[in-house]
């Protein structure tokens, strides 16, 4: 098939990938427009532009696909599918109508859960114990279009944002090429989602990766598995912003107030949460790298004492 391309980080960039090696034909890339980006603000391409640019794709950036200019170009094409992978702008519905066998996009997790901006970081932050990738057809909502064809993931114990992400686009690479087979065989039955079962899986934003201590160790735990690589949790200790990138849960009773120190070793700094504990195992203090609990022991052994706060 004849397929037009929409998308822009690394997740697009899998898919991407699988498609120009698979038997269909990539006609066109949308990706979004070069961004400053780093200290410099210089432009920087997306890794879906840098992959198009190496196998000599053409490739389209504009700023909406409002206007006519931009829809008169997209049909041009004679696509007979867009695949739309976190292209990060809206389709209007006169270029979700365009190809001839309209948009499908790859959407990371089990729809109806998780409909919105960060289904990925969402799915850890709620503690979901499996997720998966939806090949939706899209329509004018947002991710509420009938799913064709879905594949599931169990989570591991330990996974975060980043394992899950890189986990889901190989995932959904290999369910896009699935899905399009049976697109062009004609096999595929569009589900409707049943919008009672629909969550919502809002933008994360920086204000939730500060850590409220009073929470659950598990919820924390949760947190910060979410929040890695972006924004990363953090709290105050001794007045410094730590970083927490890896924790784990200390199933202990203890009369402690949230905050406190209970041990502080090698091993990691454990913390009092509202129930059980948090021990901390790589942290970061600002302008510094990541640190193991071991070499942040012997660099704060002196500093941080058991029983006080960490504040």
């Amino acid at each position: 098939m004849k397929i037009i391309f929409a998308g822009t980080p690394v997740f697009a960039e899998i898919a991407l990938e699988a498609l120009i090696h698979s038997i269909h034909e990539v006609a066109l890339v949308l990706t979004q427009p070069d961004k400053p980006k780093g200290r410099g603000l210089k432009l920087t391409a997306s890794p879906v532009k840098n992959l198009s640019l190496m196998y000599q794709l053409p490739i389209y950036q504009p700023t909406s696909l409002k206007g006519t200019t931009e829809q008169e170009k997209i049909a041009s094409v004679n696509a007979d599918v867009m695949v739309v992978a976190a292209y990060g702008m809206l389709l209007p519905v006169p270029v979700l109508n365009i190809p001839r066998l309209g948009c499908i996009n790859i959407h990371p997790s089990l729809l109806p859960r998780f409909r919105g901006a960060a289904p990925i970081q969402r799915t850890i932050y709620e503690g979901d114990k499996v997720s998966g990738v939806s090949i939706m057809q899209m329509d004018q909502g947002l991710d509420t279009g009938p799913v064709l064809l879905q594949q599931t993931y169990e989570l591991k114990p330990f996974e975060t944002s980043q394992t899950l992400h890189d986990k889901l686009a190989r995932i959904g690479a290999s369910a896009l090429l699935e899905a399009l087979d049976l697109l062009e065989a004609g096999k595929l039955t569009p589900v409707p989602q049943d919008p009672s079962f629909a969550t919502y899986a809002h933008k994360i934003v920086k204000e939730e990766a500060l850590m409220d201590w009073t929470k659950p160790a598990v919820q924390l735990d949760r947190e910060i598995r979410a929040f890695n690589p972006w924004p990363v949790a953090y709290t105050s200790c001794k007045g410094e912003n730590l970083r927490i990138w890896q924790a784990e849960v200390l199933p202990i009773e203890h009369s402690q107030s949230p905050r406190t120190i209970l041990g502080f070793s090698k091993e990691g700094i454990d913390i009092a949460a509202g129930n059980e504990a948090l021990r901390l195992l790589q942290v970061q203090l600002p302008g510094g790298k990541v640190l193991s609990a071991a070499d942040f022991y012997n660099a704060k052994r002196d500093v941080l004492k058991v029983g006080e706060h960490l504040t």
